[in-house]
């Protein structure tokens, strides 16, 4: 008789319970996996409002949030909606009285041009140029751009008399240079299709695309279109056409590449494009096809984020992202510089409430909001 099966006469003959003897810690203990609640959901919890701007023959959509205090006007990155912002919005205005204006730029989210294949930045920041002048009544105006939109924050502030503060989120010019190179390649790695808006949010999350599951559920939607009418996923969520399968069986915790548009490298773990024929949602814009336009849009970046005479903030995911340029002009007091971790390229996405937290205290500190009862801000350290 083997002495495991002594342990168990033994354990019989006795008439007790086995309390965690060898016979119990050798029984294997399988620990349920824990579903993740991937559903969208509706851009109305996060914004007040949602409506057309014409300006030229083209409609841009803008969402908006409150009515007293300077105007934040929030451009997000390429392949991202104004929905990027959902998250600090919130956040944003339980810090300090001030209107929010998110705009989907040319060729993403719901917004149509005469040509959405024209993504220079020269008529990138005309664009948004026009859009404040329509709406803007001459409020006092803070761009607020993450990468991309970073970039047209610093070409639109000489065309905007009422710009009086320039924030960008996650984008400098030699590091984002350097990536281009590495970003048909992840383009290429990325899923095509996706089923429902459920998997492609889980994928964002999964991937490390966007680490932040709460603000992915409302921002993914923004980031796809349905492939049998081209209608926006978030247009799609609101007639009442949610997906399905929103529950995903997956171990909490499990490998998470970092997928960025500023700095690049493809998500650990193979890519699942076994229902990419039969996907029902795709990619609001093809970011491949945008490629003559890369170099243009970081080119003379930090020159021209110095020049801005308005006080200017550069929020970064980590200090190794900062240019020699930017490193002389910072040493020199021309702009105030965070640095925030433990959060990839989609900073305002994984870290709303620190990110909420910089803009605020860049707010208060230069006299142009008011703070809540709430907030008690002081000078960031670097």
């Amino acid at each position: 008789m083997s002495f495991l099966q002594k342990e168990i006469v033994k354990s019989k003959a006795n008439k007790l319970p086995d309390r965690g003897g060898l016979s119990s810690r050798l029984v294997e203990h399988r620990v349920p996996s824990q579903k993740r609640d991937y559903e969208p959901v509706s851009w109305s919890q996060y914004f007040d409002d949602r409506k057309p701007v014409s300006v030229n023959d083209n409609t841009f959509y803008v969402y908006s949030q409150g009515s007293e205090g300077p105007l934040l006007v929030l451009l997000h990155g390429g392949g991202y909606s104004a929905l990027t912002w959902s998250q600090f919005t919130k956040c944003i205005n339980s810090l300090v009285t001030c209107q929010v204006m998110a705009i989907d730029l040319r060729g993403h989210g719901s917004s149509t041009t005469k040509d959405d294949g024209d993504l220079s930045i020269n008529t990138l920041a005309t664009d948004v140029a026009s859009i404040l002048e329509s709406v803007s009544e001459n409020r006092p105006v803070i761009l607020v751009g993450h990468s991309l939109g970073g970039a047209i924050a610093v070409r639109t502030a000489p065309l905007v008399p009422n710009v009086v503060g320039v924030v960008v989120i996650d984008v400098v010019e030699g590091t984002a240079l350097d990536a281009l190179r590495s970003m048909q390649g992840f383009l290429r790695s990325r899923p095509s299709t996706f089923p429902t808006i459920a998997k492609a949010v889980e994928w964002c999350v999964r991937s490390g695309q966007i680490r932040n599951l709460q603000s992915a559920k409302v921002s993914v939607p923004g980031q796809i279109k349905n492939v049998s009418n081209d209608t926006l996923g978030a247009d799609d969520l609101e007639s009442g056409s949610k997906s399905d399968n929103a529950s995903v069986t997956a171990p909490v915790g499990g490998p998470m590449g970092t997928i960025m548009e500023g700095e690049l490298s493809t998500p650990s773990g193979p890519q699942e494009n076994s229902e990419s024929k039969s996907g029902k949602y795709t990619w609001r814009i093809d970011l491949a096809k945008t490629e003559k336009f890369w170099n243009e849009w970081f080119h003379g970046l930090s020159s021209a984020f110095l020049e801005i005479a308005a006080p200017k903030m550069l929020l970064l995911a980590g200090v190794d992202r900062l240019d020699r340029e930017l490193t002389v002009g910072q040493m020199q007091g021309k702009f105030q510089l965070q640095v925030l971790t433990a959060c990839g390229h989609a900073v305002q996405e994984d870290a709303p409430e620190k990110v909420a937290e910089a803009v605020a205290t860049f707010l208060v500190r230069h006299k142009y909001a008011e703070p809540t009862a709430d907030f008690t801000w002081s000078v960031p350290a670097c």
